[in-house]
């Protein structure tokens, strides 16, 4: 353990596909590999790249639930929402003030915190990033923000400097980069530092820095399912990872890289021009596809460069790993269901036995992940896969081995049996139908 606590920084993409990112394995349309993300490439390479990192949701708001908490989402109503919609005003739908978040113990501990960028996690007045935790915020509070409207999928405007409407003309990821810079620049070595920087890319609008006129066009609103390119795609990460980019050299400059703790990963798994290779299905499914993430993590003063491990983790266990390096303890009242990685940067190899496990009301999906082996239902029927060797989820062994499945069955269930229910109310958003975009057969 290093002398000092760590400065600790956790970068979140939005809707990025396991395969997005050059160390993952990013292709063009023609199945070449591109130079998309140099930046996190580098930093991977520096540090350690997990291949069986999970979000605890295939879809947003229900993970950030879990990341600010350290606990499963499910233990609070407004992550039942799939994803939250956009209830300005509700005072159930968000994440209650009250409740220990990571920004607030470590707040209390005397880090500085800040967020920039998507919030998702409830509506002002009664729901708010300072309200739990973080000392500043900069960004949007919706799902969703047009990158140079700066509005919610509805139109309406949706950017704040701590609970101040803000106007600030520019590209997105590009103002969200530079004020992430600004913090790390205005932060003293006297006293460590939470940053959040959360990435409304590469989520539609599919919009570049060179694509002002298309989002004139879209006036704020819709689900962009008329527009996008693979190529928009590619470029709109492109442009995440050059932001990423510049907060690294801003803590190069001050000489904090050493001892700061650098976390990248997604809330879920990718969206229509997204790669999940070699993963089935996306975002919304609790196939390979929707929950399986790029996971990177440095930290010099800990971790050995070139580090790869295939041990399995949840969002909510970087929550617990965070306090842990910190030497921060969870609130008594509100123990930790993550568990933290600690171990694993000295140790690649270092598995936990324990399980994994979702639930959807999309499709009445359940999963559980215990070592190699995956429960899975989705619409009633029930699937075992071994998904070491079958990433792809497309040999089912539920007919070969029905001691092993009973075995998972049983032990999804009694996980779900200590959490609340879903209530019947909770609301299922899907982004397009088949009424947009055709649905493949297979």
């Amino acid at each position: 353990m290093t002398a000092s606590r760590p400065n600790l920084i956790f970068i979140l993409a939005d809707d990025l596909g396991y395969a997005d990112l050059g160390c993952t394995g990013a292709r063009d349309a023609y199945s070449v590999p591109v130079d998309v993300s140099p930046r996190l490439d580098a930093l991977a390479a520096g540090g350690l790249r997990c291949t069986r990192g999970y979000s605890n949701s295939a879809v947003c708001s229900p993970t950030r639930f879990a990341l600010a908490t350290g606990r499963w989402q499910y233990r609070l109503r407004g992550a039942a929402e799939e994803p939250l919609a956009s209830v300005h005003g509700d005072k159930v739908l968000g994440l209650p003030p009250g409740h220990p978040t990571l920004p607030s113990l470590l707040r209390d501990a005397g880090y500085a915190t800040a967020l920039v960028g998507k919030w998702h996690l409830g509506y002002p007045p009664h729901f708010g990033p300072r309200m739990s935790g973080y000392d500043t915020f900069y960004g949007f509070h919706a799902g969703g923000s047009d990158y140079f409207a700066h509005c919610d999928p509805r139109g309406r405007p949706d950017f704040w400097v701590n609970e101040t409407e803000h106007t600030e003309d520019g590209y997105l990821t590009d103002l969200l980069s530079r004020r992430a810079v600004d913090f790390v620049r205005d932060q003293s070595a006297d006293r460590p530092f939470l940053l959040s920087l959360h990435y409304s890319a590469p989520h539609w609008p599919w919009l570049t820095r060179e694509d002002r006129a298309e989002s004139r066009r879209l006036a704020g609103f819709g689900k962009h399912v008329d527009g996008g390119s693979l190529e928009t795609y590619q470029r709109m990460v492109h442009h995440m990872d050059e932001g990423i980019g510049w907060v690294l050299d801003a803590l190069q400059e001050k000489g904090l890289a050493e001892n700061t703790l650098i976390v990248f990963t997604s809330d879920n798994g990718g969206e229509r021009y997204s790669n999940n290779w070699p993963f089935v299905g996306q975002k919304m499914d609790l196939l390979e596809g929707g929950i399986r993430v790029p996971l990177l993590a440095r930290w010099p003063a800990r971790i050995d460069p070139g580090r790869v491990s295939d041990t399995p983790s949840l969002t909510m266990d970087w929550t617990a790993t965070f306090l842990d390096a910190a030497g921060v303890a969870a609130h008594p009242d509100y123990p930790l269901d993550g568990t933290s990685l600690l171990p694993l940067f000295d140790d690649p190899a270092w598995n936990p036995e324990r399980d994994l496990c979702w639930r959807m009301k999309h499709r009445e999906q359940r999963a559980l992940v215990r070592g190699r082996h995956k429960y899975l239902q989705v619409d009633g029927v029930e699937y075992l896969f071994d998904v070491v060797a079958d990433p792809r989820e497309r040999a089912n062994l539920r007919d070969r081995e029905p001691a092993r499945l009973a075995e998972l069955r049983a032990a999804w269930q009694a996980w779900d049996a200590e959490l609340p229910a879903i209530p019947p109310e909770a609301k299922v958003s899907l982004v397009f139908t088949r009424n947009e975009l055709p649905q493949a057969t297979f």
